[in-house]
This record gives C-alpha cells, structure tokens and sequence, in this order.
C-alpha cells in the first residue's frame, strides 16, 4: 500500500485510513461497540493502520471505542485525535485552545484511547482568542513530554 508522510516531521502513514467517527457518533445512528470494535479490526487486519478520531465526537466516546479497539495492536498503527472544543456537560459549547484547555485534551484522551502517546494531535477548530504561537508551544511542549509525537 502507498504511504504518505504527513506534515514536515517525518510522520508516515498509509495512504489509507479509516476514520472512525460514524462507528458511535455523527451523521447516522451509531453501531453496537462489539459491532464498531469488530469493524476495527477487521480494517486492521485488512492492513488500515491509521485510525482518527477526536475529543468532540460523543465526547471522548468515540475515543473510548477506538482505544478499546486497539489495544492487542496499539504499537503496530497511528492514532490521530484532536483538540480544540470547550465542552460543558458533556456538550460542545464553542472552540477553546487555550493551553491549559489543551493539556487537559491531551490527558482526557490519553486515558480514553488507553495508552502513554498520541502519535497525530491537531487543532480541531481555530480559536480566534488564542494566539496560534500558543497552541504551538503546548504542542510543543506535549511533544517533549512524550505525550504526543506529531
């Protein structure tokens, strides 16, 4: 399969992936999770080795699912999730990039995908409070603490 490589820090995927939001949350009526977790693995073993999902789709159910998912093959592929939403009651209220909203992401789906590193984090929407040279050095900073990796 053709691989891609994402950005400028040396990240490389296949050039197909599967995006996993519509298995419990989005646009249709979500599957069963013994349903949605077969589907996973059958796309892994299938050779799909990029799965994205991100904070606002359930919130965080639909990281929980792909975490579940993946844990017999976890360091075999590349997880991508996102940040950017301000959630109150489990509801998306309007964007929020701030760092420490950020940090808080990051740990919130650390433990929701059930592992130590999220190989692809990405801002999910702009907030326009928020300087990006901010958003960049938290990343950064997750980046050097090992938390994400790109």
């Amino acid at each position: 399969m053709k691989k891609r490589i994402l950005g400028n820090s040396g990240l490389e995927v296949f050039a197909m992936g599967m995006g996993v939001m519509n298995l419990s949350f989005g646009t249709g009526k979500p599957v069963g999770q013994a349903e949605a977790i077969k589907t996973i693995r059958f796309a892994y073993e299938k050779e799909i080795t990029f799965f994205d999902t991100a904070q606002a789709y359930g919130p965080y159910v639909n990281e929980k699912l792909l975490g579940e998912a993946l844990v017999p093959f976890r360091e075999d592929v590349v997880v991508a999730t996102k940040f950017g939403f301000k959630l109150e009651n489990g509801a998306i209220e309007g964007v929020d990039n701030r760092p420490e909203n950020i940090r808080a992401v990051a740990e919130a789906s650390l433990k929701s995908l059930k592992t130590d590193y999220i190989d692809l984090f990405y801002q999910h929407r702009v907030d326009p409070n928020v300087p990006i040279e901010e958003v960049a050095g938290t990343l950064k900073d997750l980046i050097q603490e090992g938390k994400i990796r790109h």
